[in-house]
């Protein structure tokens, strides 16, 4: 079953920063799902950029987040999305009835080497896989290595 532009399911990633697992998981989500899912990301404390780290982690695999700014969490994004997404970020993510929360208890790759960032970059892929099926929706191609 895939979703049709009118009805596609949504997903929202939380991190504290907003700045690497949820950026990370985000742009895998965008890829993998080919546009089938509505993709966003926040943290409850957004950093001032991007974890420059996930950001060659991700372009190692043809993934590009450089363009992605951390972004603040607001209640209206829980509230439009279908699945939320946290991770680490604690009790500061707002719980609406309804909605389907995980936690995905992923080591954060903030002050990490590429050695060290590769593992959770690799996880999270993962992890973004299940989500897709799990949505009712066929990913797109895997991507390269």
């Amino acid at each position: 079953m895939t979703a049709n532009a009118q009805n596609r399911p949504s997903a929202l990633f939380v991190c504290v920063h907003n700045a690497g697992r949820s950026q990370m998981a985000a742009g895998f989500l965008r890829a993998l799902s080919g546009g089938a899912v509505e993709v966003r990301s926040a943290g409850s404390m957004p950093a001032d950029q991007i974890n420059p780290t996930a950001v060659e982690a991700m372009l190692e695999v043809g993934i590009d987040i450089r363009d992605e700014q951390p972004k603040v969490l607001t209640t209206d994004a829980v509230q439009a999305s279908d699945a939320v997404i946290t991770m680490g970020c604690g009790d500061v993510c707002p719980v609406f009835p309804g909605k389907r929360y995980e936690d995905w208890a992923l080591e954060d790759p903030a002050g990490q080497g590429i050695e060290a960032v590769r593992p959770i970059r690799d996880e999270i892929r993962g992890r973004v896989l299940a989500l897709i099926e799990q949505l009712g929706v066929t990913p797109v191609t895997a991507q390269a290595n």
